[in-house]
This record gives C-alpha cells, sequence and structure tokens, in this order.
C-alpha cells in the first residue's frame, strides 16, 4: 500500500522555504485580530464601511452571525464539534470586487490561509478547517445567479449556487434540457464543477468539465478574468484540477444538453441467495464498457438487516435511461437479460422528476423543493474513492459481500463508466480519470449523533473495506477521484511540499499533475491558494 511521504523540505526554492520560516515563526505567537486586519484592508481597498460591515464576520467581533454563518453550510457532523478549530473571520461577499479585496488581503497578509467554500460538500472539509493556525473563510453563497440562454442553450451559473437550483432554473425554460452533474441537490456549482462533476448522464455525455465553456475567476493577483483574459493553460487547470488551487471562482458558463420528454428509473435489488447478487454483478461489470450510452446503472453494495441471524449483504442496480420504459426494456432484455427488469420495476418521468427520485424524494414532490438550500439531513461520514480497470474476480466479490455483511455500516457505490467517457481524451480537462475504466467505488459510512462516541471506529471500518480491494483496483498509482476528497492518502504542508502534494497528486490527476504544478507555478507563484491538498510548487529542478 502506498504511503505519504515525510522527507525533508530541501528541494524547495530559497524564497519559499525563507517564507515558510518567517510563518512558522509567526503562528508560534497569538495574532492581531484578523477581522480587523482584514476590515482595515478592505477599507485600504475602497470598499465602503457599510459594505464591509455586510461582508466580514469575526469569530469574537460578530460571534452569533459568525457561528451561524460558519454553520449554514458544513456538511459533515464531524467537522461541527466544540474542538474543531475555527476560521478567525468569514468573508461573504456579494460582488466581485469584495472577492478581489479578499484575495489581495488575504496575499498581503502572507501568513493567513485563504479558505474557499461554494456548498461546503468537501468530505474532509477542507473548505471550512484547517490545521494551520490563521485562517478565513471565503464563502461564496452571496453568487447564486443563474441566467439562462435557450437561443444557445448555455447558463451562466454562480459559484455559489446549488446544483438543485440550477437543475430547477433549467426546468423552468425548458422540459428537454438538462446539465450532466451530481445528484445532490445541495452540492455548491463551485467546488462540484471545478472537481469534475458526474452524474447518471455521464455515460451518455460526460462529466461536468466536459461543457465548460467559459468561467469567470479571481487571479491570485486580484485581477477579475474570463476565459479569454486567463489563458488556456489556467482555464484547462479550473476544470477538473481543483479550482481553489488557483483560483476564485466566481462562475462557470456551461453548455446544456438534450434529454427527451420522458425518462425511466428503476431499481432492482439482488440478494446473496443462491450468489444472485454476485452473478448479476459479475455479469454487468463485463458488458459494462458495451451497453448503450442512454442507460446508466449504479450498484450498491450494502449491508442488509433480516429476519436470520445471519448478517447479510445485497446489491442494488439503480438505473436512469434516457428513454421511455418500452425502449428500456428491450436494451436490458436484449443486453444485459440477467438483471431480470420487468415493465413493474420501471418509472417513466420527465426528466426534473428524476432528479426528484434520484435524491430521496417521492414521485409526489414538487420540484420546487430544489431550491431549498438546506438538506434533509446532515451526518457524520466518511468517504473513499477507487477505480476499477479490469474485472473483479468472483472470489474477491465474495469476501466483499461477507465483509459488508460482517461490518454493518460501510457500503460501496460502483459507478459505471463507459460510453462518452471512453472517448474524451483524458488531457482534456484536468480530469482525467476518463477510458480504461469500469467503475469508480465511492466506499461510504454514515453515522449519527447517536454514534458520535464510535467516530474513529466507523472511519477504520471503512479504511478496512478500502484496504481489502487493494488487489483489484487501479494500481502505480491507486487513483482517487478529487470530489471524493480523503486526507488519507497525503496531505502536503499546507501546500508547500511538492514531494508529499505528489503522493496525491499522482492518484486524484495521473499523467495530468505535472501540467497542473507547471500551471500552478506560473499564476500563483507566491501560493496564495494553498490548502491541506492543493496542487504544490515545483522543486528548483523543474523550475
Amino acid at each position: 500500500m502506498e504511503k505519504d511521504y515525510r522527507g525533508p523540505l530541501t528541494f524547495l526554492p530559497w524564497r519559499i522555504f525563507f517564507l515558510i520560516f518567517i510563518f512558522s515563526f509567526a503562528s508560534a505567537f497569538p495574532s492581531p485580530s484578523l477581522y480587523k486586519s482584514f476590515s482595515d484592508c478592505f477599507a485600504r481597498k475602497k470598499i465602503p464601511p457599510a459594505e464591509i460591515s455586510g461582508i466580514l464576520y469575526g469569530i469574537n467581533e460578530t460571534a452569533d452571525s459568525f457561528s451561524k454563518i460558519l454553520q449554514s453550510n458544513i456538511r459533515n457532523l464531524r467537522f461541527n464539534l466544540s474542538t474543531t478549530k475555527k476560521p478567525a473571520a468569514i468573508i461573504v461577499p456579494t460582488a466581485e470586487s469584495h472577492v478581489s479585496a479578499a484575495v489581495l488581503c488575504a496575499k498581503e497578509h502572507g501568513n493567513v490561509q485563504l479558505k474557499i467554500r461554494s456548498g461546503g460538500h468537501d468530505y474532509e472539509g477542507v473548505s471550512y478547517v484547517s490545521d494551520q493556525p490563521n485562517f478565513v473563510v471565503l464563502d461564496m453563497a452571496n453568487f447564486r445567479s443563474i441566467n439562462i440562454s435557450l437561443q444557445d442553450r448555455t447558463a451562466w451559473v454562480g459559484a455559489g449556487a446549488f446544483l438543485g437550483e440550477l437543475y430547477y432554473r433549467i426546468w423552468e425554460k425548458s422540459n428537454e434540457l438538462a446539465f450532466p452533474a451530481g445528484v445532490c441537490p445541495t452540492l455548491g456549482i463551485g467546488g462540484h464543477i471545478s472537481g469534475a462533476g458526474y452524474g447518471n448522464l455521464m455515460r451518455k455525455y460526460g462529466v461536468s468539465v466536459d461543457h465548460v465553456i467559459d468561467a469567470r475567476i479571481v487571479d491570485a493577483g486580484g485581477r477579475i478574468l474570463d476565459r479569454k483574459t486567463m489563458g488556456e493553460d489556467l482555464f484547462w487547470a479550473i476544470r477538473g484540477g481543483g479550482a481553489a488551487s488557483f483560483a476564485v471562482v466566481l462562475a462557470f458558463r456551461i453548455n446544456l444538453v438534450l434529454v427527451p420528454p420522458s425518462v425511466t428509473v428503476f431499481q432492482v435489488q439482488k440478494g446473496s441467495e443462491n450468489n444472485a447478487a454476485i452473478d448479476t454483478f459479475l455479469k454487468y461489470q463485463e458488458l459494462n464498457n458495451k451497453i448503450d450510452d442512454d442507460l446508466y446503472i449504479r450498484v450498491y453494495v450494502q449491508p442488509i438487516k433480516t429476519n436470520n441471524t445471519k448478517p447479510s449483504a445485497v446489491a442494488k442496480f439503480t438505473g436512469m435511461f434516457l428513454g421511455n420504459a418500452t425502449r428500456l426494456l428491450s436494451v436490458a432484455g436484449s443486453q444485459f437479460p440477467e438483471l431480470g427488469l420487468k415493465k413493474s420495476d420501471c418509472l417513466e418521468m420527465r426528466w426534473i422528476d428524476s432528479i426528484l427520485n434520484w435524491a430521496g424524494f417521492d414521485n409526489k414532490t414538487s420540484p420546487r423543493v430544489l431550491l431549498n438550500r438546506i438538506p434533509k439531513s446532515v451526518d457524520y461520514l466518511k468517504r473513499k474513492s477507487d477505480y476499477v480497470k479490469t474485472p473483479i474476480p468472483k472470489s474477491a466479490m465474495e469476501k466483499l459481500f461477507a465483509k459488508v455483511a460482517e461490518l454493518g455500516k460501510v457500503g460501496l457505490a460502483f459507478n459505471s463508466y463507459g460510453g462518452a467517457m471512453n472517448r474524451i481524451p483524458e488531457n482534456a480537462t484536468a480530469f482525467p480519470h476518463r477510458a480504461g475504466n469500469i467503475f469508480k467505488i465511492q466506499y461510504a459510512s454514515n453515522w449519527g449523533e447517536d454514534q458520535a462516541k464510535d467516530t474513529e471506529k466507523n472511519i477504520e471500518l471503512v479504511r478496512e473495506v478500502y484496504d481489502l480491494m487493494e488487489p483489484f483496483v487501479a494500481k502505480n498509482p491507486r487513483e482517487a477521484y478529487l470530489n471524493y476528497r480523503d486526507l488519507d492518502i497525503g496531505v502536503n504542508d499546507g501546500g508547500y511540499s511538492y514531494e508529499k502534494g505528489k503522493v496525491f497528486g499522482l492518484k486524484y490527476f495521473r499523467g495530468n499533475f505535472e501540467r497542473l504544478v507547471r500551471i500552478k507555478a506560473k499564476v500563483d507563484p507566491e501560493n496564495v491558494f494553498r490548502y491541506e491538498q492543493s496542487i504544490p510548487l515545483l522543486r528548483p529542478s523543474d523550475l
């Protein structure tokens, strides 16, 4: 198993090494109020006092508002504890000039880490927590504008808008347009898209970044840029490379895609009796790259409670088909008869209603629920990820099902590849996981307040299943998906260690990692945009 590199920092440029020394020395002492420092800096940047008081919140100075804003977008209760380190200040800009000022003021302070939050779904909380002594959160919640053009089937979407809001606004305009992105309505656009963004349209249309045609950002110099002025290198990097390593995204311009007036969703559950679940899974992985592009199937392997004393696990084949049930049954019957799909399993509906279905709402729910920015529930959770390139043998699946049943806490989601993902080059965007993959796996465990005391135990259970799967997933490196953030695979000393950054960087970005490093050195040489897994700076030998 690959380990995090813990070597010395001797390879760093002397200027960076000197900065680290100064920052480390300064962080050992109590810093003056960052709230006041940023307030004074904003004033120097010509932000009016009335605007400053409406966008800047301090942990001590405006405690009630600060706490409310901080918690509003926390999506993992592991990072909402009394012991969780809090930012010194939160900036909630309402104008592009505020974002520019925030970047410049963070740059002036040098040792202040600027955390950028759009929806707060980062699984490790790195958009709002830090291991650094001084950090500030830049919360993009007010950048929620969505402007749709039916004429050219495009939209400008603010980084702080949620997917549910985007889906609803598209549906308001047309029942035959959609956008390929996630199935969770409260995902923030900025983080989701810049990390690639995938969902149940990916076999037909690829991932979200494949449909980004422009962007507005604030760079490390505080400049407001679009695609033309930022240049193609930086535009390439923020599509799948994690924009928070390079800039603050203000908005993305996206192409919308066509969907039929009626789509079909289904779920077929297979139990462990007579190996039905495993045999059906094994057959599906054989044909996954060959099946009709209009069909997407996610396979959940989950523990299940039964009346029997023996633990059990099931496979749930959850599908999305871009067409009616009649055509789906024809496709499934000819290409995947082992699934045993019946007409009674199929639900025909509008695309917007399929969003509600995948998000767990019943079929009587109004699409207006997608405008709700508060999720149905928030839990403690841990996630990890893998990519599968060769068929998993039956013996391994038997062990997996047995382990999932035994632990009773961990589930896996096998997300189907193939289709358009096989046709888009690995270097088309910074997101590299394309042809050659059968599945992307998400390992997941959620637990509530009643099990808070068992948090470390529950995290270890996810790691146990992840370790079990090591022989059967991508190797050299063992790949991972950036939007399934996982600090287990390495951190990079606040963004300064190239060698440590390379450990997780190759897993997230494969052959695109070195290009991302070169772009980082060019557009952010002072490392203004840095966090636990940001793209690191170059070694002297690479300069």
